[in-house]
């Protein structure tokens, strides 16, 4: 639990009450909210985000009063959308149907000798120097679909050449890759699945980001520029993991590496999540592609460890940590909605889905990565900055020794020696 702090609303936490690095909003306000956030909104549109901001806030506070929750809510950048709002702008990248996997016998038998395997107790791939790379942030583009993709590409390219993951580029994808049978969108911005990603990286291969900037974030795919594509990595095939097989999933994260998933991520859950094992009820609307890097269990209570592509403020800086029941605990559901998720046109029949925000029901990755071109740049050392706007009253207030992990340069956790003892333990080291 977090020892008692004065947040930055001015309120004290009762000792034992709060999860770690949960805050006390009740007495938070839209002015402030509106500082903190550089919010800045018309004269059109300000009563409609004062109003959406007032529900959620009391959404954050009903839920972080129920002192048995796993995970905590919090104000973020979509605290003054409406949940229409959101899940237009963040959860409606990608549905369920998919082409069909191209076949590779040696790639089958690989699977099979996977499922075999023993798998660890945990596991958490940004813990292997250079198999993650640094949270990416879509912005307002239904793009989810084309950074899972790349994601698993860097992450697959590092444990095939036992290379950093270079940084690959999401832009490419989203402007490049064709789908002629709209699947789980029109394409781009509009969405598409991982599974028409990887057939494209196939033939097209992937250049960096650095040669292929991402321009999308305004909601606008783009046109193709061929003469920006200087490929750097390329897969020889994909393969998709049996549907709503828990042992499946859990094997090839462990064995394979970090994966390639679809969830229903349209709820305020998702809007507001702060950090914690999240449990809440979202649905089985399959709308958002992400990608698994790991498991674990805290407090009793197992997880699945997501990286998500909004931004390294959103959540747990990037990630969600989403409740796992086990092997045939998983609650299953029906997306009847399909042609929201990943579904082609003219698919319009319910789906089964299963695990906590349907994580079982889509999952796949890339198979026969192998380096082309040039040697791809590394990813460059994540900055030591401050990730919460709230960062200076917090050193005015003296609670460094609680909140140094979200206010990394203002609490002295970011100079090359004499570190205070509160900082995170991979902070003490950085080199700034």
């Amino acid at each position: 639990m977090a020892k008692a702090a004065v947040l930055a609303t001015g309120i004290t936490l009762a000792a034992g009450a709060a999860l770690p690095g949960e805050q006390d909003w009740s007495a938070y306000t839209f002015e402030r909210y509106k500082k903190d956030f550089s919010k800045e909104h018309t004269a059109e549109n300000s009563a409609d985000a004062e109003a959406a901001f007032l529900a959620n806030l009391k959404l954050i506070n009903e839920h972080n009063a129920n002192p048995d929750k796993t995970w905590y809510a919090t104000v973020n950048e979509y605290t003054d959308w409406s949940s229409e709002t959101f899940k237009s702008k963040r959860a409606a990248g990608t549905n369920r149907a998919r082409p069909a996997a191209p076949y590779d016998a040696k790639e089958e038998a690989r699977f099979k000798a996977i499922l075999a395997m023993d798998i660890p107790s945990e596991l958490d791939w940004r813990n292997k120097t250079g198999v993650v790379t640094k949270p990416k942030n879509q912005e307002s583009c239904g793009s989810c679909w084309a950074f899972s993709t790349v994601e698993t590409m860097e992450s697959a390219f590092a444990l095939a050449t036992n290379q950093p993951a270079p940084i690959l580029s999401p832009q490419q994808v989203v402007s490049c890759a064709p789908n002629p049978q709209q699947c789980g969108g029109t394409g781009g911005c509009n969405g598409a699945t991982q599974e028409l990603g990887f057939n494209y990286t196939m033939t097209a291969g992937l250049t960096t980001d650095g040669a292929y900037r991402y321009t999308s974030g305004g909601g606008d795919s783009g046109t193709c520029d061929q003469s920006k594509i200087k490929p750097v990595a390329q897969n020889s095939g994909w393969k998709m993991l049996p549907q709503n097989d828990y042992n499946a999933l859990m094997s090839a994260v462990a064995n394979v590496g970090p994966i390639a998933i679809s969830v229903a991520a349209g709820s305020y859950g998702w809007q507001l999540y702060g950090g914690g094992v999240f449990s809440e009820k979202c649905g089985w609307e399959q709308d958002h592609a992400v990608q698994l890097v790991g498991y674990g269990t805290d407090s009793g209570k197992d997880y699945w460890l997501v990286r998500n592509s909004w931004g390294a403020d959103w959540g747990e800086k990037g990630y969600i940590r989403i409740q796992r029941f086990g092997n045939g605990k998983e609650p299953c559901g029906m997306d009847k909605k399909p042609l929201d998720g990943s579904a082609c046109k003219g698919q319009t029949k319910p789906v089964k889905m299963c695990g906590l925000c349907g994580i079982l029901s889509d999952s796949s990755y890339p198979t026969g990565l192998k380096q082309v071109g040039p040697t791809p740049p590394p990813a460059p050392a994540p900055p030591c900055v401050d990730h919460k706007p709230y960062c200076k009253y917090v050193k005015e207030q003296g609670n460094c020794g609680d909140l140094a992990m979200d206010c990394l340069t203002t609490c002295g956790c970011c100079v090359d020696k004499n570190k205070p003892d509160y900082c995170p333990d991979d902070q003490r080291s950085v080199v700034v």
